[in-house]
């Protein structure tokens, strides 16, 4: 007999493991033996199983002839033996409620829901164990029985083909590239990969991963604060169409042309998911960067300013842009390495979009003639020219 036994009864233990006389096990297995109902299932199941014809004939005549509320009430206890749900998971003339009692029980072994799945003609029950996507994650041979099952509903197919392109062949797709990407030696691209949320194809994860240049090792992710990652937003087609327009209409100003190339990669880019945007100004290279520094999304342009290797000359070329979210521009100001260098602090008292309280803080490190001009300014807002001019005068003695 099955050596497995859920059950402290003594009298349990004693008829599955053999070691009960043979009267005992036939009144068991005929159900007259006084045991509590659980403990009755788990000997019944034990004894159908067995190889002793009377016994298990007897045990299954008993089981059959069980109330079927009575059966109901103790399916879904959390003390019912496995071995128990297991078997009448395997009965498929059983009401919907008893199989949805022994699917939803989480003492139900997963390998029995597979299998119930893979046989049941019941398509409504695989729809509700499709629901169960943390069953499906742990177990994914549930999700090809579902998929594999003819009697399946389109409802449950969609949800366990979700669940499997989801949590497995994009994980699978994206290590594949991921080690592709580490087999040429570009590490930081691989971990870019690895981390990413976007479905981005082999040829455009190969095109990013040009662009790709700051390791794991060099990042510092702890300016991202709770309220900045709740800004993260799933935008539609229409608003990244529009995005992407803006920023090929911003680098038009600013360039005599934008290449093919360069708008594949603001198209490729923009495809991404908007944390992976964040990750990519965080890790990108110089193009990446001047691309992303448009985003209109304030955390992604925040996330430039935050990368690594963003050079001195990217940031006075920063400080001057109209089009710059103040919350970057703020963080230009208050960064003391950046504060260093007369032209981004220049440029950031000449910026209209500088915040107020730090571009009149600003002003006193300038020299007598950029307070002149900026004093002159119809760009920049009157109380900042009203400051330049009161600075100019106290120097000057006028």
């Amino acid at each position: 007999m099955n050596s497995e036994i859920n059950s402290a009864n003594p009298a349990v233990k004693a008829i599955i493991s053999g070691a009960a006389p043979r009267p005992a096990q036939v009144a068991a297995a005929r159900g007259i033996l006084p045991l509590p109902i659980g403990d009755l299932l788990e000997v019944l199941v034990a004894l159908a199983r067995a190889d002793d014809a009377e016994l298990a004939g007897n045990a299954r005549a008993t089981i059959a002839s069980q109330d079927a509320s009575q059966l109901l009430n103790v399916l879904k206890t959390d003390t019912i033996a496995p071995q128990v749900l297991s078997f009448f998971a395997a009965r498929e003339k059983m009401p919907r409620e008893i199989h949805e009692a022994i699917l939803t029980n989480p003492k139900t072994p997963p390998e029995a829901i597979a299998s119930f799945a893979s046989t049941t003609q019941n398509g409504e029950l695989l729809e509700y164990i499709s629901l169960n996507q943390q069953l499906l994650i742990r177990t994914p041979a549930i999700i090809e029985a579902i998929v594999n099952n003819p009697h399946r509903t389109a409802e449950a197919e969609r949800r366990a083909s979700e669940v499997k392109r989801e949590f497995f062949e994009k994980e699978r797709g994206a290590q594949q590239i991921a080690n592709e990407l580490r087999a040429r030696g570009q590490e930081a691209a691989a971990e870019f990969m690895e981390n990413s949320e976007s479905e981005l194809s082999l040829e455009d994860a190969l095109f990013l991963a040009r662009h790709i240049e700051v390791p794991d090792s060099e990042t510092d992710d702890s300016w991202l604060l709770l309220e900045h990652i709740e800004e993260f937003y799933e935008e539609t087609g229409e608003r990244r169409e529009a995005v992407i327009g803006k920023i090929l209409g911003d680098l038009r100003i600013e360039e005599d042309g934008v290449s093919n190339d360069r708008i594949s990669m603001i198209n490729r880019i923009m495809r991404m998911k908007m944390k992976d945007r964040v990750l990519m100004a965080m890790k990108g290279d110089r193009e990446a960067r001047n691309v992303l520094i448009r985003d209109p999304n304030r955390i992604v342009a925040q996330a430039v300013v935050q990368n690594p290797r963003i050079t001195e000359q990217e940031i006075e070329k920063i400080a001057a842009m109209r089009t710059a979210p103040e919350e970057v521009l703020r963080q230009i100001c208050v960064n003391r390495n950046f504060a260093r260098n007369y032209t981004i602090i220049h440029n950031l008292a000449r910026n209209p979009r500088t915040p107020f309280a730090n571009a009149v803080s600003i002003l006193s490190r300038l020299q007598v003639s950029d307070l002149t001009a900026i004093s002159k300014n119809r760009n920049v807002s009157d109380a900042v020219r009203r400051q330049a001019g009161r600075l100019v005068a106290a120097r000057t003695g006028r």
